[in-house]
């Protein structure tokens, strides 16, 4: 990846990345090449839908299937789609090299943030992990949250050394553990440290509406949201009642659209993107097929998809 800077970051929106944060599709074609086109309308779809800020190329946008060049061409047409109307961040990781270019790459293209995900296959040290994020981010203006999960499982100490780092301004959670959680939060916010007040915390987790109301308890009421994807009224009604403290809907929500979808996504792996791609396709958007080793959910399980669909869209009072 190689641009000159010309870097303008989001500036008429809320920096704090409140309200709900979209992680739009990246479409293929039936060759399964990129299809720009129609990455531009789904970016433009979430954020018409109401999206707080819109995070491309990250993990629901098939990132590990990308080449840079591809990612490249993704960013700068959301920059170009989203004029400013919301932040944009973009999504970088891998080998530490990789990453690093990454980030450069961002800049240059105008990203308002990157999320850093995980380095593949290779393990190391809480201080080895510190450092590959130094690595990454030293130097650099873009803004950067730290994606914990997989090979990048921080402890609150090493979290806590995240403060240290300037371009970092928070962590997003898809380890799962609200014990360790806890942990990392209460460890940032008492650490005395300068930033500690304001650094940002994110629930990552697949499906996150189900775990939202656990992790507002912990001080992590931020979340991305998948089903912005697809379902944006359902998504928007679930985050509206939750911050509301409407338990009602929250819990008719989840059990008559959530949890069914949940049960249904973990019958295969790679379905918490597979099933939001293909309930894109199911509201009439162009978002074509996954790329393996993901796979599209079955005709029954499509079935199954449609059903669960309707009974959200019918609990929030819209229409298919």
């Amino acid at each position: 990846m190689s641009l000159q800077p010309q870097h303008t970051a989001c500036t008429t929106t809320d920096p704090t990345l409140t309200g709900l944060l979209a992680f739009p599709l990246t479409a293929f074609d039936s060759a399964l090449e990129l299809d720009l086109d129609g990455c531009a309308d789904n970016i433009d779809r979430q954020i018409a839908a109401g999206a707080s800020a819109v995070f491309v190329a990250c993990g629901t946008g098939e990132m590990s299937s990308l080449s840079s060049h591809e990612q490249l061409s993704i960013w700068k047409i959301a920059t170009e789609v989203a004029k400013h109307r919301v932040p944009v961040w973009v999504g970088v990781g891998g080998g530490a090299a990789t990453a690093r270019e990454g980030m450069e790459a961002a800049h240059a293209a105008g990203a308002d943030g990157a999320l850093l995900l995980p380095p593949y296959l290779v393990t190391g040290p809480q201080t080895g992990l510190i450092d590959y994020v130094r690595y990454v981010t030293t130097g650099s203006t873009v803004p950067v949250v730290v994606y914990h999960r997989s090979t990048a499982v921080f402890t609150p100490q090493g979290a806590t050394a995240l403060l240290d780092l300037p371009a970092v301004i928070g962590l997003k959670d898809g380890y799962g553990s609200i014990d360790l959680m806890s942990r990392i939060v209460t460890g940032i916010r008492t650490s005395g440290h300068e930033r500690a007040a304001d650094f940002l915390f994110f629930n990552g987790l697949p499906t996150a509406e189900v775990s939202a109301a656990a992790y507002s308890v912990i001080d992590v009421a931020r979340y991305s949201s998948a089903v912005h994807c697809f379902a944006p009224e359902i998504a928007h009604a679930f985050h509206d009642a939750l911050a509301d403290g409407d338990t009602d809907t929250t819990r008719s929500l989840l059990a008559s659209f959530y949890l069914p979808l949940v049960q249904l996504r973990d019958e295969s792996a790679g379905f918490a993107v597979s099933l939001v791609k293909a309930g894109a396709a199911l509201r009439g958007h162009r978002v074509g097929n996954v790329r393996p080793p993901l796979v599209m959910p079955n005709a029954e399980q499509l079935h199954r998809l449609e059903a669960i669909l309707d009974a959200g869209l019918t609990a929030v009072g819209a229409t298919r």
